[in-house]
């Protein structure tokens, strides 16, 4: 591991200095400063976070949203937590939703009768899309 800059003074020459809160300690030998540097770790795509949250709140379930994107659920469920992303109310219409690529997509869309009778939106997922159709409840 290379040594990190100095924050205060950019000089590359630090050496480490002990372990605070399980985080590795550095200081700069120039000008005595002591610092830590964050973690580097798995970061993920603001693309997917976005997904995520959309999914949510078209009715999507957390275990669903894990299996479409690859994301935990976990991490979808902070996600929800850290934005404060509430679900609409939705007492008649329920969501279901089909993952198509794009020929399947446009085969869709040409059948007038997939068309009519129920609100729609279609999302981006990588190289396929996600058509999620909300219908009313049959009694």
């Amino acid at each position: 591991m290379a040594a990190p800059k100095c924050p205060k003074c950019d000089c590359t020459d630090t050496v480490r200095n002990g372990i605070i809160n399980e985080r590795q300690r550095f200081r700069c030998k120039q000008c005595n400063y002591n610092f830590t540097v964050d973690k580097v770790g798995k970061g993920i795509s603001t693309y997917y976070v976005i997904k995520a949250l959309q999914l949510y709140i078209e009715g999507v379930s957390f275990r669903e949203i894990e299996r479409l994107l690859g994301v935990s659920h976990v991490s979808v469920m902070n996600w929800v937590k850290k934005y404060q992303i509430k679900v609409p109310e939705k007492n008649i219409y329920h969501p279901t939703y089909k993952i198509l690529n794009h020929k399947e997509l446009s085969e869709f869309f040409a059948n007038r009768e997939n068309v009519t009778s129920a609100g729609m939106i279609v999302t981006e997922l990588g190289d396929k899309f996600m058509l999620i159709k909300w219908e009313r409840f049959r009694d």
